[in-house]
């Protein structure tokens, strides 16, 4: 199925997910990111952009690649979080981060991020943990730097045109790759 690292042992409420969670997981995705449900949170794209975030297409082709794996977190069966990591060299790709907008701002997405460099750190062997955020998401910037991403000023144009990454709204999007390296032990 995957040539992915696997941990071991994920922390409490965590867990990889399986082909059975497509559903939930764009769901999850498109409520954190597109559309009024978006909005009970803060981290809504919502007026940057429209259309849809994924879709289960892109999710099922990710579960069934090789290269990554989607974390979950549940709590009392609700999935509360997800997001997708790839192992890329010696670095880990961290993206598609979904927390459920109503729960927003009490410590999931620490929890999550805290995961992800443990995973990376300890079952990957990666030096550091990558991402692309859209660079005028000044919160969102300001949220991974202060978990210790440092903004690198290496840039990537916005797919205009790829309705798969939604109908933009203004035209002056892009991504910039944050990056942190990863220390000893946790």
């Amino acid at each position: 199925m995957t040539n992915a690292p696997t941990s071991k042992t994920l922390s409490p409420g965590f867990r990889y997910a399986t082909s059975a969670d497509v559903s939930a997981i764009v769901g999850l995705v498109e409520s954190a990111y597109r559309g009024a449900a978006s909005r009970a949170g803060w981290t809504t794209e919502a007026d940057l952009l429209a259309g849809r975030r994924t879709d289960a297409e892109e999710i099922g082709q990710l579960l069934a690649g090789s290269e990554g794996r989607f974390v979950l977190l549940e709590e009392g069966g609700e999935l509360l979080a997800s997001c997708y990591i790839e192992k890329k060299g010696d670095a880990c790709y961290f993206g598609m981060f979904s927390v459920r907008p109503l729960r927003q701002g009490g410590g999931i997405g620490r929890r999550v991020v805290a995961e992800v460099e443990r995973l990376a750190r300890q079952d990957w062997a990666c030096s550091s943990v990558e991402m692309a955020v859209i660079d005028v998401r000044d919160e969102l910037m300001a949220w991974y730097g202060r978990r210790g991403y440092a903004r690198t000023g290496r840039f990537s144009p916005f797919p205009y045109g790829d309705e798969r990454f939604g109908i933009p709204l203004r035209d002056d999007l892009r991504f910039e790759y944050v990056v942190k390296p990863l220390g000893g032990e946790a």
